[in-house]
């Protein structure tokens, strides 16, 4: 009963604004409830960009690299799991990832989602290592296995606040992937800071 309510509340609050901006612009005319209705749980239900999220649910190993003096340093390499589960009636991928971060323990949770009205990828990422919560839009590259894309990010240790950062995200095959993190603010698009290759765990 509960999650019925809060998933009719956002949908009866939209509806509601927008049968009152129909009726600003014609107030002779009543609004279509039922047409209104329609389209948005067209937009609500998973679509086939929700499909390759899907193939991406299971159990990870990961190794990460992080080049902390910028491309062409000595990189740093860590192991890590992952697990990656479809939440909320296939609409998100939920990510669980331990590892370390610098030598110390890490933990983080992330969400990806396809929105159906903007077309494009979403996600956030939240983790142990800070307070701040990371999101980024993005779209699929022509060739089908990259999705790339953008966000910005703070820099406590240099004061720095929005700086632009490109994320890509390389589906090798069914059983690799990798996302990479590109500081674009200070070494352009080039060249990741930071690489995760997830291989699935057998």
């Amino acid at each position: 009963m509960r999650y019925t309510l809060f998933f009719a509340l956002p949908i009866a609050a939209a509806l509601a604004l927008a049968a009152g901006n129909t009726s600003a612009q014609d107030k002779g005319t009543k609004p279509d409830m039922d047409a209104m209705m329609k389209k948005w749980m067209e937009f609500a239900t998973p679509a086939e960009p929700h499909k390759m999220l899907e193939e991406m649910a299971g159990s990870w190993n990961t190794e990460s690299k992080m080049w902390m003096g910028g491309p062409g340093t000595e990189p740093s390499v860590t192991m890590g799991k992952s697990t990656m589960t479809m939440i909320l009636g296939g609409r998100f991928l939920q990510q669980d990832v331990t590892g370390e971060m610098a030598g110390t323990p890490m933990h983080g949770i992330g969400i990806t989602g396809y929105d159906n009205f903007k077309k494009k990828y979403v996600g956030f990422w939240i983790d142990d290592m800070g307070t701040a919560i990371y999101t980024m839009e993005g779209e699929m590259e022509p060739d089908g296995k990259t999705c790339t894309y953008w966000g910005t990010m703070d820099e406590p240790a240099t004061g720095e606040k929005g700086k632009k950062v490109k994320y890509t995200m390389t589906m090798v095959d069914k059983d690799k992937h990798i996302f990479r993190i590109y500081d674009v603010s200070a070494f352009g698009e080039k060249e990741p800071t930071m690489e995760m290759v997830y291989t699935r765990a057998k």
